[in-house]
């Protein structure tokens, strides 16, 4: 796990957190802040997984074809 997705999970957690207290204390910019954060943080786990699986791919790639280039 990279630190850009651990950073979207996280923002995903705060974007629950505000949602509820905004829909608690009756504070619909906060409760809409929520869920855009949340959206946000999928976003960023979103595209980090996609850069580790990118990263995984030419890993193997590199080290089935070692001597590829000769």
């Amino acid at each position: 796990m990279n630190r850009e997705r651990f950073a979207g999970i996280c923002l995903q957690m705060v974007g629950k957190l505000n949602e509820a207290w905004g829909e608690w204390s009756g504070d619909t910019r906060r409760s809409a802040d929520g869920r855009r954060d949340q959206v946000i943080g999928k976003a960023r786990q979103a595209g980090a997984m996609e850069c580790e699986q990118a990263n995984r791919q030419l890993a193997e790639f590199h080290d089935h074809h070692r001597n590829w280039f000769f």
